[in-house]
C-alpha cells in the first residue's frame, strides 16, 4: 500500500487539475525541497480516488469531482453516495464537516454540554452524529432556541444549512439523484469509506491505533462518539496533534468495505503468508 495522509497537498493538486479541465496533469517540480514528492503523492491519491487516469488526465469521475468546491475525498464520497441512494444525507455530513465544530462547551457548564452532546451520539460514527444533529434541528424548525438548549452553535448550523444548499444546487446541475436513505445509515458509512479509505487505522494490540498507510500511532479524540468504544477498524477525517496525534471525526468500518471501495489500494491478505513484520512479532513458545 502507498499513499499520503496529508489532505493539504491533495487540495493543492485539485485546484490545478480543476483548472486543467481534462488536460494531462503535469507535476510541478519547482515547489521547493520536497515539493515534487508531495505533488507526486497527491497525484497517487487522486489516482486511487479514481479522479486521474494512468496518464494523469481527468477521468469522467474526476471531471465531476472538480465541479464541487470541496477537497477531493469529500467530492468523491458525495458522488459515490448517488449509487448508495443517500446523496441528501451525505450532503449534510459534508456540510457539517466544513465547520470546525457544531457544539460548544462553556467552562461553567461542561458536564451539561457533554451530556447534551452524548444524546446525539451515533456509536458507529461521528459523521452520523453530525447528521443526527442536523436532522433533529430540522425537525424542530431550524430554531435558534433549540440550538441554545442543546449546546449547539446556531450560527454554525445556519452556515451548514447554507453550504448544504449550495452542494445540492451543484448536484442538481449535474443531474444527480438526490435521495435519502432514511435510517439505513450503513450506506452513508460506505459512502464515506469510498472517499476516505486512505485514512484508515487498525486497533493496536498494545495501545491506540496504527494508521494503515504509514503505521503511525494515533488515538481516537476524547470528544468522539467512538471514544472508549475502540472498534477494530476506523476511518478518520483528519489528524490533530496535541499531546498525542488524535483522529478527529471517526467512523467504524468493516475491513471488507476497504477492499470493496478501494481494490487498487487494498487487497485481501493470504492467511498462509506471514509478512516479515509479523514473523518478527511472533512469539515462540
Amino acid at each position: 500500500m502507498s499513499g499520503d495522509q496529508s489532505a493539504e497537498p491533495e487540495q493543492d493538486v485539485s485546484e490545478k487539475y480543476a483548472g486543467a479541465r481534462g488536460s494531462v496533469f503535469k507535476a510541478d517540480m519547482s515547489g521547493g525541497p520536497g515539493g515534487g514528492r508531495m505533488t507526486l503523492n497527491s497525484m497517487y491519491s487522486l489516482w486511487f480516488l479514481g479522479a486521474l487516469t494512468n496518464a494523469g488526465a481527468l477521468t469522467p469521475l474526476g471531471r465531476k469531482m472538480v465541479e464541487f468546491p470541496l477537497e477531493p475525498s469529500l467530492a468523491k464520497m458525495l458522488i459515490f453516495s448517488e449509487q448508495m441512494k443517500c446523496v441528501d444525507d451525505v450532503a449534510t455530513v459534508v456540510s457539517a464537516l466544513s465547520m470546525p465544530t457544531i457544539f460548544y462547551r462553556p467552562k461553567e457548564r461542561e458536564e451539561d454540554s457533554d451530556a447534551a452532546r452524548e444524546k446525539f451520539f451515533a456509536t458507529e460514527s461521528d459523521h452520523l452524529t453530525l447528521l443526527n444533529v442536523y436532522q433533529q434541528w430540522k425537525k424542530n424548525g431550524y430554531r435558534g432556541d433549540w440550538c441554545t438548549r442543546h449546546f449547539v452553535h446556531g450560527k454554525a448550523m445556519r452556515k451548514v444549512k447554507e453550504v448544504r444548499q449550495q452542494i445540492l444546487d451543484i448536484c442538481a446541475q449535474l443531474k444527480m439523484r438526490v435521495e435519502t436513505c432514511g435510517t439505513d445509515w450503513d450506506v452513508v458509512r460506505k459512502a464515506i469509506c469510498s472517499g476516505f479509505f486512505m485514512h484508515a487505522a487498525k486497533k493496536d494490540p498494545q495501545e491506540g491505533y496504527k494508521t494503515m498507510v504509514e503505521g503511525n500511532p494515533v488515538y481516537i479524540h476524547p470528544s468522539s462518539a467512538l471514544f472508549n468504544r475502540n472498534p477494530e477498524w476506523v476511518i478518520y477525517h483528519e489528524l490533530v496533534l496535541t499531546t498525542k496525534e488524535y483522529m478527529r471525526s471517526c467512523l467504524a468500518v468493516d475491513p471488507k468495505w476497504l477492499i470493496e471501495m478501494a481494490p487498487k489500494f487494498y487487497k485481501k491478505s493470504d492467511p498462509n503468508i506471514m509478512t516479515r513484520r509479523k514473523r518478527m512479532e511472533k512469539i515462540e513458545p
